[in-house]
């Protein structure tokens, strides 16, 4: 993929993000998604590329736009399969709270894993305990692992996990061992790459999420040098010939980086659409302007760009269709 096509990227999040942040704590998710669906669609006609869609908003029967297996791109360029979340985290949007994205992958044709719409079960952590931890292991062993490989105590270890009923026995698991808790209302990518950002105070991701978010987290953490390990959490035998039939003949077994998102080149793009833990969100400014927030990362060289923006708002015609 050419290097170039990073800046297309971010015009696209950064579009979606504009879109949706006039809904924060409004207390309707469904227009935020909906908005920042609307724009980034729009703005995908704009980038060089011939991509299709193998994570979005749902099956074409439905989402109106941005569906699996829909084209986007101006249908010139490369080859690529597409990720995307419009708005990572509408429920936190319309509550007004923090670690809102909008985000999206951009990998070679056949690169990116179409993962069902279902719950997958994850591990992710940063650069300095990439290869050292197993999704195996019980939470008490991969905090002793965690814990060594660092050099500090489990006591100083901070891990983040969904705030949800399903992770009431590893949380409690948690707190016996006396590791510190951060707690997410939503936002499973952002969770994911939190470990590999220092300045976000985070060790390690666990608990189970999304498998679509997982892969997206994948294709941010193989840019960024972190891992994540993820199993799939089939729920009955529908979803388990779900899996079988998207080409995953094992459900249960354990998904690498590489699984997720091939070994080919990667282009993860997002922009912060409430502040966050490494993204700040968008600020409205006087005089009908507006910053955005983000980043940009490639996996080929490894380079992560931050990226603040100013925006003056009457001269963007495809946020006001």
């Amino acid at each position: 993929m050419e290097r170039e096509l990073s800046l297309e990227l971010i015009r696209v999040t950064e579009l979606a993000a504009l879109a949706s942040s006039p809904w924060m704590g409004r207390g309707d998710k469904n227009s935020a998604d909906g908005a920042a669906t609307e724009a980034m669609r729009r703005m995908f006609d704009t980038v060089s590329i011939q991509g299709t869609v193998v994570i979005g908003e749902g099956e074409m029967d439905e989402a109106p736009m941005l569906y699996i297996g829909e084209k986007v791109g101006s249908m010139s360029g490369p080859e690529v399969d597409v990720a995307v979340d419009p708005l990572e985290g509408t429920e936190i949007v319309a509550k007004g709270l923090n670690n809102a994205l909008a985000v999206l992958a951009v990998a070679g044709k056949g690169q990116l894993l179409h993962a069902p719409d279902m719950y997958m079960e994850k591990l992710a952590v940063g650069p300095a305990l990439a290869g050292k931890l197993s999704l195996k292991d019980p939470i008490r062993t991969t905090l002793e692992k965690a814990a060594l490989a660092l050099d500090k105590p489990v006591s100083d270890l901070t891990v983040m996990i969904l705030d949800r009923d399903r992770h009431r026995d590893m949380i409690s698991d948690l707190r016996e061992s006396g590791a510190r808790i951060k707690f997410l209302s939503d936002g499973d990518v952002a969770g994911a790459m939190a470990p590999s950002f220092p300045e976000a105070g985070i060790d390690l991701y666990v608990g189970s999420g999304g498998a679509p978010e997982g892969v997206l987290a994948a294709a941010a953490l193989k840019c960024l040098g972190g891992e994540i390990q993820g199993r799939l959490l089939p729920e009955d035998e529908e979803q388990y010939k779900r899996c079988i039939s998207m080409g995953i003949s094992d459900p249960t077994r354990i998904l690498t980086v590489d699984d997720m998102v091939g070994t080919d080149d990667v282009i993860f793009a997002a922009t912060g659409v409430t502040p966050g833990e490494f993204l700040g969100g968008v600020r409205y400014l006087p005089d009908q302007r507006a910053e955005t927030h983000s980043m940009v990362m490639r996996a080929k060289t490894r380079t992560i760009r931050f990226i603040k923006s100013v925006h003056y708002l009457p001269n963007k015609p495809l946020l006001r269709k």
